[in-house]
């Protein structure tokens, strides 16, 4: 099924959930620049603070796993209301923080209410489209989302040094603010006569029949783990690249920007494939490829080129999984949008919040290139199993 929409409405609707999509990278890429500083001003140590960046990325696992159902039974506007006023609260009590265990517990808060839009943006999609046009309008939704990477860490470098942390965290809340008004001429895509009327016990149980299908289970996975690979990436970035090689917060900025158009790339190019599954293995192909080339790179000499050529073929790779699993996972839980979104981003985050503290373990270097690499090996592992085993799943 896909709904006819007037042009005018199309490119609002597009830019609208191209925003609330990027609600992940807005709320870890911003302030990354300042977690040195942000150690500093707490008096905590590298792990204690990437614990806030672990936080937020949990908070994101459970609020779309909250908001993408109720949005089944309430319809997705009411629901992304909610969340949003949510993200605004958390935002701002962020800021006035005193200790960094408050300020953990914020964070959590902060990522349940980014959550509602970054479901809700896939469950939208998967209301108004179908089959190529789902897939064509999540690349389109990725592509606009991909300006938030890229601009995010150039923001945080480039005013950390002048308004620290909080200011960011300011500038985080008036994006939710520009949010939540633009949600007014937003129209409801989930009808009441679509909507579940079972009860809310019988709601939380529907997960049960996503997760006999393999298929979307595979791609579940897939994209779980391919998230755990960009958030060992993101966690230590900051640090590898301004403690190790001594970039500026400014520099560092740009570095991990210049980065970020990796994955969009591979997001463009991922529809290029004839399959999924040759995606999928390409992909996984070339992200073990780069966590050994990383690994080699360190133990040759560390040099900041050589780290950049392996993480701009990894963060590609990245970029040709994501639409083709997502994608993939939404067309199979059609038939319960609110659930298939929810579980994919939960599980996806999850992975995230599991790996963020790992890479801050022992040297930074080592913890984080042997974390992408069991990640990537699993990652070429399930790619290649569902291949053979599971065709029709790809």
């Amino acid at each position: 099924m896909t709904i006819s929409l007037k042009p005018g409405y199309l490119l609002y609707l597009y830019i609208f959930l191209g925003a609330l999509s990027a609600f992940p990278p807005l709320v870890t890429d911003m302030y990354l620049p300042a977690l040195p500083a942000m150690a500093q001003d707490f008096h905590a140590s590298a792990s204690a603070i990437q614990a806030g960046l672990a936080m937020c990325v949990l908070g994101l696992a459970a609020g779309q796993l909250l908001f993408g159902p109720l949005s089944d039974k309430y319809g997705r506007k009411a629901v992304l209301g909610s969340a949003l006023v949510l993200f605004l609260g958390a935002t701002a009590a962020c800021i006035w923080s005193p200790s960094t265990g408050a300020f953990n517990v914020c964070r959590f808060l902060q990522g349940l209410g980014g959550a509602g839009g970054v479901v809700l943006s896939r469950s939208v999609a998967t209301d108004c489209y179908s089959g190529k046009e789902l897939a064509r309008a999540l690349a389109i939704i990725g592509a606009i989302n991909g300006i938030a990477p890229v601009t995010a860490p150039v923001i945080g470098g480039l005013f950390a040094g002048a308004i620290g942390w909080r200011g960011l965290f300011w500038i985080l809340f008036a994006l939710g603010v520009v949010l939540t008004l633009a949600l007014a001429p937003f129209r409801e895509s989930h009808p009441v006569e679509k909507r579940y009327r079972g009860s809310m016990a019988s709601l939380f149980r529907q997960p049960a029949a996503l997760l006999r299908d393999g298929a979307y289970v595979s791609y579940v996975v897939l994209f779980g783990l391919t998230n755990g690979v960009l958030f060992a990436y993101i966690s230590s970035a900051s640090f590898i690249l301004q403690n190790d090689f001594g970039l500026s917060e400014l520099m560092f900025g740009v570095v991990f920007a210049v980065n970020s158009l990796a994955i969009g790339s591979g997001s463009v190019v991922s529809l290029k494939f004839g399959s999924l599954s040759t995606a999928a293995v390409t992909g996984a192909c070339g992200l073990v490829l780069a966590s050994l080339g990383l690994m080699l790179n360190y133990v040759l000499g560390d040099s900041l080129w050589g780290y950049e050529c392996m993480v701009l073929v990894m963060l590609f790779c990245v970029g040709i999984l994501f639409p083709a699993t997502t994608a993939g996972a939404m067309s199979r839980g059609r038939s319960m949008t609110g659930w298939a979104s929810a579980i994919v981003g939960a599980f996806g985050f999850m992975c995230g919040g599991i790996v963020t503290p790992l890479v801050g373990l022992g040297v930074i270097q080592l913890s984080a290139y042997t974390v992408l690499a069991v990640c990537s090996a699993a990652i070429l592992l399930l790619a290649v199993m569902s291949r053979a085993s599971v065709r029709s799943a790809f």
